[in-house]
C-alpha cells in the first residue's frame, strides 16, 4: 500500500538523472535554506496550465536560500511524450528556474508517496517536511487562481512561524504508473476532463 509523507518526515533521498546532463541527490541542495521538491511531467494540463506562476514563485523566494527541484517519476509507456528525450527539449524552450529530474523506475514517487502532478513537498533546512500539497487552487487555469498556497506556505517558513495551512489537497493528474504499481491508484484525472 502506498503512502504520502507525513509532516516532520524526512527527505528521502535520491540520486536521479538531470536535464541539465549532471545527476543530483539530496545534498547537492544541501545549500538550500527550504527545499522545495515537486512532481511534474511534460504533458499535463494541470502542470502546463501552472508552470508559470510556479516559475515566479521559484524566481520570488530565491533570494531567500528557496531551491526548486521537479522530478518526473511519469511512465513513458503511457504517455511516450514524458520521457527523458522531451524532459531535455522542454527545459530547453521554457528555460524554467529548476533543476528537473527523472525518475523512470518510479521508485522516488513510492518513497514521496506522490499522487499528483503537480504534487509539492517543503523541506525546512534540516529536510523536515513542513508543507505538502498544491501550489495554487487552478493550476489548470491559473487566471481563476484565488489563493496561492505553496506562497503562503514559504512566507510563513521564511518568516520562521508555522506554517498555518501545511497540508491541502493536490490538484492535477494522478502520477502515471506503470503497470505493476497502477493498481493502488484511482481512475486517471487527465481521462476525466
Amino acid at each position: 500500500m502506498a503512502f504520502t509523507l507525513q509532516l516532520n518526515d524526512k527527505a528521502p533521498d535520491f540520486r536521479l538523472p538531470a536535464t541539465d546532463g549532471k545527476t543530483y541527490s539530496l545534498a547537492d541542495f544541501d545549500d538550500a535554506r527550504v527545499l522545495v521538491v515537486f512532481f511534474t511531467c511534460n504533458h499535463c494540463p494541470y502542470v502546463i496550465g501552472s508552470d508559470e506562476v510556479t516559475r515566479v514563485t521559484a524566481d520570488k523566494y530565491a533570494p531567500d536560500g528557496v531551491r526548486f527541484v521537479g522530478i518526473n517519476s511519469n511512465s513513458k509507456n503511457t504517455y511516450p511524450e514524458d520521457d527523458f528525450p522531451h524532459m531535455v527539449e522542454r527545459m530547453k524552450k521554457y528555460k524554467f528556474p529548476w533543476t528537473y529530474l527523472y525518475d523512470e523506475s518510479q521508485e522516488v514517487a513510492l518513497k514521496y508517496g506522490a499522487l499528483r502532478t503537480p504534487h509539492f513537498f517543503v523541506f525546512d533546512k534540516e529536510r523536515k517536511l513542513v508543507y505538502c500539497g498544491r501550489a495554487i487552487d487552478s493550476p489548470r487555469d491559473s487566471s481563476k487562481m484565488t489563493v496561492n498556497d505553496l506562497e503562503n506556505a514559504l512566507d510563513d517558513i521564511i518568516a520562521g512561524r508555522e506554517v498555518d495551512a501545511p497540508l491541502t489537497n493536490p490538484i492535477g493528474c494522478n502520477v502515471k504508473w506503470d503497470g505493476k504499481d497502477a493498481h493502488w491508484m484511482p481512475a486517471d484525472a487527465c481521462d476525466l476532463v
